[in-house]
């Protein structure tokens, strides 16, 4: 029995990119179609990715000899059965055990020359592929971009996971923007910066929500719409209550085939938000970025490759 350490490095191990036998394909490919469609947990996932690489012995364990394999408690794999669709730990093993016995019977297979790390890559391929057929009409990044260069201050929010995007994001605009307010903390604290921001003149937050979604980026998107500031929202859902409450909405695919999420698209998304701010005023562009220069010269902020 390994340990929950050894257990939790061999739920989240990359596989081997060979070539499997046909035999061992189908279930892959029957598992991943099983846990692809819910949204799972970081936890939940490492759950998924150990059924998936283990299926043939992990069918027939019991929900406690799982949750010691996988290293997390039993009541996560009971949630973890309910989220992928099934009643209880017993309905899902039912199902997972007709999934290996076709395996070991030698049912119909299918080639799987992709590796977990392979396959994460095609997925956010997949989600920049989506992103460039939604800007084959641009007019509304253009529009949002105008708007967002025009407030003053303009206020970036990121909560959570989504700090990293708002800090790229508050980072980049501060080179072509006067006023640039990042929010990464939430509660009070949140609220006092966009009721600020607001006061000061400020009149668009550009928010980030990427899954989980928490209760306190809703909570400061609501303080935000209640203060008088509009909301451009990045995340990854078009329908729900933060898009609810938001005055535009881009939604944009994230990548979750490994345990926790990647942001290829929304981070392309962002990227293009900055360019039309930049060509929304070219000249005051072109000052702040001069003048960066100068500065980042004088000082020898980079190294010279």
């Amino acid at each position: 029995m390994p340990s929950p350490q050894q257990a939790r490095a061999q739920a989240s191990a990359i596989t081997s990119g060979r070539t499997v036998p046909a035999a061992e394909a189908a279930p892959t490919s029957r598992l991943r179609e099983l846990f692809d469609g819910p949204r799972l947990s970081p936890g939940q996932r490492r759950i998924a990715q150990y059924l998936i690489e283990h299926i043939t012995e992990a069918a027939f364990l019991s929900i406690t000899e799982l949750a010691d394999r996988v290293g997390v408690s039993q009541p996560s794999v009971t949630r973890f059965a309910a989220a992928v669709g099934f009643s209880g730990y017993p309905a899902l093993r039912e199902k997972l055990q007709s999934i290996a016995l076709s395996s070991l019977a030698g049912g119909p297979g299918e080639e799987n020359r992709a590796n977990e790390l392979q396959a994460a890559v095609d997925a956010e391929i997949e989600n920049l592929e989506n992103l460039r057929r939604d800007f084959a009409d641009p007019d509304r990044v253009i529009h949002v971009g105008r708007a967002l260069s025009r407030s003053t201050p303009l206020t970036v929010l990121g909560l959570r996971i989504s700090v990293s995007l708002a800090e790229y994001f508050g980072y980049a605009a501060r080179r072509i923007h006067p006023d640039v307010r990042l929010v990464t903390r939430g509660g009070s604290v949140a609220y006092d910066a966009l009721l600020q921001s607001r006061e000061a003149g400020g009149s668009w937050v550009l928010a980030f929500a990427m899954p989980r979604h928490s209760q306190e980026t809703l909570h400061a998107v609501r303080v935000a719409r209640g203060a008088g500031l509009k909301v451009a929202l990045v995340t990854d859902l078009a329908l729900g209550p933060l898009a609810d409450e938001a005055d535009v909405t881009f939604a944009t695919g994230t990548g979750s085939r490994l345990v926790f999420d990647s942001y290829a698209a929304p981070g392309v998304l962002a990227a293009a938000l900055l360019q039309a701010m930049t060509d929304a005023d070219p000249e005051r562009t072109q000052a702040r970025l001069e003048k960066y220069e100068q500065l980042s010269e004088q000082h020898q902020f980079f190294l010279r490759d």
